[in-house]
């Protein structure tokens, strides 16, 4: 997986901020490929409680995990009890690495 330890960790403290210290983060895609170079970063963050505005909080947690990255682009696909469940969803539980 092409993060560092420091990555994974803030990743995962801005995931808590701003969605609960139950939420986890999945990598997914072209990052999980260590031979593979540049792309965007892949994340799904998984909530287990209903998410209030899905929308602004992908936003939000999107912004801030690319200002991290030194504003790589960086796709949040969003996981919830009362969102539907994609194939990208799908995609994301099979071949991505919980952070």
């Amino acid at each position: 997986m092409r993060l560092t330890e420091h990555q994974v960790r803030a990743i995962t403290q801005l995931a808590h901020e701003l969605a609960g210290e139950q939420a986890q983060v999945r990598v997914f895609g072209s990052r999980l490929d260590d031979d593979a170079r540049g792309g965007d970063l892949d994340l799904m963050l998984e909530l287990f409680e209903p998410a209030a505005n899905p929308a602004l909080l992908a936003a939000r947690f999107s912004a801030r995990v690319s200002r991290l990255m030194q504003g790589r682009k960086v796709d949040v696909v969003l996981a919830a009890p009362n969102l539907i469940r994609l194939p990208i969803h799908d995609m994301a539980y099979r071949e991505g690495k919980t952070l």
